[in-house]
């Protein structure tokens, strides 16, 4: 287990900033017992995945509520950078959001105000929820919520310099999917653009690392991890459950047909 009482969830915002080793995992269900039990693993942080994943408002409360209750922090990868979503995710308790698609530093730069209540943002006062668990004043949650963008796009790629270094951005994200699609792959896990997607890595490695930021990268399982984790990288996230799930069903399938006659 890695987190603990000084930096769970309450100092998760922190401890990205610090640059702390941080591990987590990526949700795309709407079932909140089942995540509970995941938040309950020992991980830092527990993702629930707004963007691409199968979760409404509704999903996204009672799954930030079920990782609260494990003493967790909660992330939501929210749907777009868009104040509406960064705001509906952070009212409703999540300690950070991974914003995806952030192509320039004007974006990174909305992005950051979205996530900060006056006078250093424009998010709107209302949190109903998270009043409870972050701040409860606007500086004091100010401090606590993390803001991570995304680098999944050639022309993030391009201008990764700058957009790691706006002020209030605590994080850089690589989405390694879109950045191996956007670099000429056929699919997602594209061999032929492995020299490619490796040079970007690297780059985004070096422009977070100039600017002092955590970067971290999503995984499609824990090996994986410990490589990126060793390779320089400050934070991953791996895998998914529902991904999980199929894979452990799948196992015991082929047990059983392995021992039959």
């Amino acid at each position: 287990m890695t987190n603990d009482s000084t930096n769970g969830a309450t100092g998760f915002a922190e401890r990205l900033r610090s640059k702390r080793r941080t591990i987590g995992y990526w949700v795309v269900c709407d079932n909140p017992v089942a995540t509970e039990r995941i938040a309950m693993s020992g991980y830092d942080f527990v993702c629930l995945d707004a963007q691409h994943g199968l979760l409404e408002y509704r999903g996204l409360l009672a799954g930030i509520t079920a990782i609260d209750a494990a003493g967790t922090a909660a992330l939501v990868r929210v749907q777009a950078n868009d104040q509406f979503w960064i705001s509906q995710a952070l009212d409703a308790g999540a300690r950070g959001v991974i914003v995806p698609m952030v192509d320039t530093a004007a974006e990174a730069a909305a992005a950051v105000a979205a996530c900060r209540f006056p006078p250093v943002g424009v998010r709107s006062n209302g949190a109903l929820r998270a009043g409870l668990r972050i701040g409860p004043s606007p500086a004091e949650a100010n401090a606590e919520i993390a803001c991570v963008v995304m680098i999944e796009t050639a022309s993030g790629l391009r201008n990764v310099d700058e957009i790691a270094s706006v002020p209030g951005v605590d994080a850089i994200y690589i989405g390694p999917s879109d950045l191996r699609l956007s670099l000429g792959g056929t699919s997602a896990t594209d061999p032929t653009v492995d020299a490619e997607f490796d040079e970007a890595v690297r780059t985004v490695l070096k422009a977070a690392q100039a600017a002092g930021k955590a970067v971290g990268m999503h995984c499609p399982d824990g090996a994986t991890a410990a490589r990126q984790l060793a390779e320089g990288f400050d934070w991953v996230s791996i895998a998914n459950d529902l991904v999980h799930l199929e894979k452990t069903a799948k196992s015991h399938l082929a047990q059983l047909s392995n021992g039959s006659d």
